[in-house]
């Protein structure tokens, strides 16, 4: 962070920075050396994910547009976003004394309305919002390990390959397990998971017989849980980006920064905490 610059409640502790900065990829070798902070650019995105503030509208402090998309768009085409959220969660699993790769994850979606910009979208007759769907795979922790983005109008089941096809062998050999809602009892995915080999089975956790009403159900509130604190980043109120891989991306920066606020919380920030209402409330 420049010297003369007042920092902002998004930016990097130095602490966070030095367990960032080893995954961050080099300069391509050959041309010129880097001249960006790239602990700029992460500090500016985090600020935009936070504030969701557009990107001609960031403060003239932080790095400008047509330096930071760059590397946006870059990391995310090469998969380094992703790269970056799987190293972070295996430090976090173990700081927790877990195993660094989970053996049972939870997937559910969230639907969210979109902007103008256009771009693929669609309408969920079930939620009654027209826009996008995030569909996203967690460990039992809550961290993130898939992210897919897709016309709100994506059954549940038909999409849940787009996630799940991400959770392959290589990275999540322990995965036996994936918890679900009804949603997920679809033939589609039984034929996907039996032409992979069945690599891992999904179990549907349904509502108690007769309960109306908000539940708190086993298994899945943590996955519940993990889509509420993507509101707290005002990025994700609505879907703002004409690519949903970009509103991919977005989801591991939000994920990103979750995970290194508890690898190294920063002391001067009240620890934030999501409580589910009590069930009369609801």
């Amino acid at each position: 962070m420049p010297a003369m610059r007042k920092p902002y409640t998004t930016d990097l502790t130095d602490v966070q920075w030095e367990i960032l900065r080893p995954l961050i990829p080099e300069a391509k070798p050959g041309g010129r050396p880097r001249e960006v902070d790239i602990r700029e650019v992460m500090n500016t995105l985090l600020y935009q994910d936070r504030t969701g503030c557009q990107w001609e509208m960031l403060p003239h402090d932080l790095l400008p547009k047509s330096t930071v998309f760059d590397y946006f768009k870059r990391w995310r085409d090469d998969g380094t976003w992703q790269r970056i959220v799987d190293a972070l969660r295996e430090k976090v699993r173990r700081k927790a004394g877990k195993h660094g790769t989970p053996s049972v994850a939870v997937i559910d979606s969230q639907s969210v309305k979109t902007t103008e910009v256009g771009g693929e979208h669609g309408y969920d007759g079930g939620k009654m919002i027209s826009g996008r769907k995030r569909h996203i795979a967690v460990d039992m922790m809550g961290l993130l390990l898939g992210v897919a983005v897709t016309a709100a109008s994506a059954d549940d089941g038909n999409a849940a390959p787009e996630v799940l096809g991400h959770l392959d062998d290589g990275r999540f050999p322990r995965l036996k397990l994936i918890y679900a809602d009804e949603k997920y009892k679809n033939k589609a995915l039984e034929e996907w998971l039996a032409a992979r080999g069945d690599p891992f089975r999904v179990q549907v956790v349904s509502r108690p017989e007769g309960q109306e009403g908000f539940v708190k159900l086993p298994k899945r509130w943590v996955v519940e849980r993990s889509l509420a604190w993507l509101g707290r980043d005002r990025r994700h109120s609505k879907d703002y980006e004409w690519c949903p891989e970009s509103s991919e991306t977005w989801v591991r920066i939000s994920a990103i920064r979750g995970m290194l606020r508890r690898l190294a919380p920063d002391a001067r920030k009240k620890s934030e905490r999501f409580n589910y209402p009590h069930p009369k409330a609801a």
